[in-house]
């Protein structure tokens, strides 16, 4: 039988093709026991090859609404379970950029490997789920036959590098970031210099500065296309940022130079790379990202040791290679541009026409874009959008940051026949851009780290908006909603109009799926502000959550005012009041459905806890520290917004001791509320004993309080406060979770104790 790796091997990039081969022989060492399971998980981590959970939960896709049985195991625990549970495989595209051939062997590798769906990701990728690993490098030899490599997909290493997906089209762009966006990710493919990075490094490019485009300054690195007259003539160059990133604490990038000359874009994103491998750091996993050794050093220092690196490094001929060819790049239209006539058009085009239509810098030239329930679409569907593509816009095809697909360079002419096709195969939901195009993580249907149904809730909250599409007023209608099912922002919802985030909270003897509301973030401007979360509601209430704060938008909005605005002018603390009923949480008896997610029937149940007052008296008392901390961390909110960064400071440091107070007194009543009690108690009752630590972050939480006890700040600046807020709330929610497993735990001792027969002399 002849193998793919025959089959193609003159189709594929050697330099692919080698790396693949290796990779292949180091499964077979993992398999024999001869490769450290800890060197073979970033092995393949940085060929892409992800763990899944396996809940058996629901699909939310739209597509399949069927339970998928697959075999339990780990992806990451070695040799016994690797091989039979299968995992995610993420797929890297360059800036988003596709062809109609790719887009045709995506489609046969997710029927043939995966469940046939394939998933649109908010860097651009695709990933595929419920691969088997043992599949992957036949997979990934395919992928290399067309230009596509998975390398460094995960893993600590340079991910995608990302653009807008409008670039070359857009009518305010500067100019193309396309070819510097396509040089950079094979500049720094498998570079040398990016190889020793304690954490990921996310890069963007955008080709203006006023739009979402690339969202340069939540990245790492990101790159805004600038133009300098010199001495009479016109240069190209770049607004470079570094140190940005969202995750738990969300960082805003800072300016590392207003105007980086094209000829030294990779010199510098290379002489970055050698300082972050140098001096980031290594051992603290939860500090290892760039923004924090650029919150550390401050950018003026961080400047100053790149731009000395520069100097020392040997002149490296690829850093400008690609230059000459860039002013040659162009895109092919397909098809004679003509403007959009008369004709008759199909019910509903108008409509999708407004919403999923962008009219080109060229005229007669227009930008569809495919919403994407989800970021998902099947394999049929890949294989007939790719035939489109060869009709009616050749190879300009690219994905979106907002998990979409858009054909470009598509005469507004074919438009009414583009849309015909879309509907006919399903694709042809209008919205796109709007309060219906939901952005959301897999959350719980395949993460690991995922704490509440993400997904779930954007197609709860999807149909609901879409079954009143038309009645929605104007202002909300360009809301951008973002959800993600933990803490870690993978769905983008620090930079939302309106974003949620998933949490818990245990109720009595059960565990009550919520999700956190974050207000402020602000999707245009490349991610021009972060919001902040204002309180957790139950999952099943989040509906009328979004209800009721955007009613009150259309209510009580100035004359055009933006929704940041108004959540400025309206406040933070009124709006949480607005929200305090819906934060209740009725009781089991009178109301189960509280205790499910969205879109999965099971419950949220930690099991029946013995009836015992004291007991429930401990629950209660851990419920109103909670309720206080939470207070003190939303009045810190308050502060950072009136900005008085002292005492938000100040409140979010005596939140966490609330929290660490709350969980020590089901331990040990009489602790006194001396701050350097309350923390040595916690260190030696919770720390120490890794009652804290959860299976996924450790205790690295309770490293926010540790270090603000230990090291106040010298000064108080709108960055520092911030930073304390999002650890004070990610502190009390990682206490919250702590609590569920002690009330957890102390069930099951419970429930054990009770079903064991008393021998003679107990009870």
């Amino acid at each position: 039988m002849i193998t793919w790796k025959e089959k193609l091997a003159d189709q594929m990039d050697p330099a692919l093709a080698g790396e693949i081969d290796i990779f292949e022989l180091q499964m077979e060492q993992r398999r024999q026991g001869q490769l450290d399971e800890k060197i073979f998980a970033e092995t393949r981590l940085r060929r892409g090859v992800y763990g899944q959970r396996y809940d058996n939960g629901q699909r939310h896709d739209g597509i399949r609404t069927q339970q998928l049985q697959y075999p339990s195991g780990d992806l990451t625990k070695g040799p016994e379970t690797l091989w039979h549970a299968p995992g995610m495989q993420r797929i890297k595209i360059p800036f988003g950029g596709l062809t109609s051939e790719q887009m045709d062997v995506l489609a046969d590798l997710s029927e043939e490997y995966a469940d046939g769906i394939l998933h649109v990701t908010t860097r651009q990728d695709f990933q595929l789920h419920f691969v088997n690993i043992d599949d992957t490098p036949s997979l990934m030899r395919r992928l290399a036959a067309v230009g596509i490599t998975t390398r460094e997909a995960c893993g600590n290493s340079v991910r995608n590098v990302t653009a807008c997906p409008l670039a070359g089209v857009c009518r305010d762009e500067v100019f193309d970031v396309t070819p510097y966006a396509k040089a950079c990710s094979r500049f720094l493919l498998g570079h040398a210099d990016v190889q020793d990075f304690g954490r990921k490094f996310k890069i963007a490019f955008s080709g203006c500065k006023d739009h979402a485009c690339g969202l340069v300054t939540m990245h790492d690195m990101g790159a805004i296309a600038v133009k300098r007259i010199k001495n009479g003539k016109e240069k190209r160059g770049f607004a470079l940022y570094v140190g940005g990133g969202l995750g738990a604490v969300p960082h805003q990038a800072k300016l590392f130079d207003s105007f980086l000359p094209e000829d030294e874009l990779f010199p510098i994103a290379q002489a970055i790379s050698r300082v972050f491998a140098r001096l980031g750091e290594k051992k603290i996993r939860s500090r290892a990202r760039i923004k924090f050794l650029v919150a550390k050093l401050g950018i003026d220092e961080f400047r100053r040791l790149v731009l000395e690196e520069r100097k020392t490094m040997p002149e490296d001929p690829r850093w400008n290679a690609y230059l000459p060819d860039v002013p040659k790049y162009r895109e092919t239209p397909l098809r004679e541009s003509k403007s959009l006539n008369g004709e008759q058009r199909l019910e509903g085009f108008e409509q999708w026409y407004r919403t999923n239509v962008y009219r080109q810098r060229q005229p007669g030239y227009a930008v569809a874009t495919i919403n994407l329930r989800l970021g998902d679409i099947s394999a049929w569907q890949m294989r007939e959008l790719a035939d489109m593509a060869r009709r009616f816009a050749g190879e300009n095809v690219r994905t979106t940051v907002e998990q979409n697909i858009v054909l470009r360079w598509v005469s507004e002419a074919d438009l009414p026949d583009f849309y015909r096709e879309l509907k006919r195969i399903g694709l042809g939901d209008l919205g796109a851009g709007t309060i219906v195009d939901i952005t959301a993580c897999p959350g719980t249907d395949t993460c690991k780290l995922g704490i509440a149904s993400s997904r779930g809730l954007a197609a709860e909250i999807r149909t609901r908006l879409a079954s009143k599409f038309f009645e929605i007023d104007e202002a909300v209608k360009n809301l951008r909603i973002k959800i993600s099912g933990c803490f870690n922002s993978c769905g983008q919802h620090h930079i939302s109009d309106i974003g949620f985030y998933g949490t818990s909270r245990t109720i009595g003897n059960h565990k009550v799926p919520h999700f956190q509301v974050v207000l402020g973030g602000k999707w245009v401007e490349n991610a021009g502000a972060y919001g902040l979360a204002i309180g957790s509601v139950p999952a099943k209430r989040i509906p009328e959550t979004l209800e009721r704060i955007t009613e009150r938008y259309v209510k009580e909005r100035q004359d055009g005012e933006s929704f940041q605005d108004f959540v400025r002018h309206i406040g933070k603390k009124e709006l949480r009041g607005m929200l305090e009923d819906l934060m209740k949480v009725p009781p089991y008896q009178e109301d189960a459905s509280f205790y499910t997610d969205w879109g999965d029937p099971r419950e949220f149940s930690i099991g029946d806890m013995a009836a015992g007052e004291c007991a429930g008296e401990v629950v209660s008392l851990v419920q109103f520290d909670l309720a206080a901390a939470e207070r003190m961390v939303f009045e810190a909110q308050v502060k950072l917004d009136d900005g008085d960064y002292s005492r938000a400071d100040e409140l979010a440091y005596k939140a966490m001791l609330q929290g660490a107070k709350g969980l020590i007194r089901t331990e040990f009543l009489d602790v006194s509320d001396d701050p350097d009690t309350l923390v040595s108690e916690f260190r030696k009752r919770f720390y120490d004993t890794k009652l804290f630590h959860d299976r996924f972050a450790g205790g690295k939480f309770a490293h926010y309080l540790f270090r603000r006890h230990k090291t106040p700040p010298q000064e108080h600046t709108r960055d520092a406060a911030r930073q304390a807020v999002e650890e004070a709330q990610l502190f009390i929610e990682a206490v919250h979770a702590c609590q569920g497993r002690i009330a957890e735990r102390r069930a099951s001792a419970a429930s054990l104790a009770s079903a064991v027969p008393l021998q003679a002399g107990e009870g």
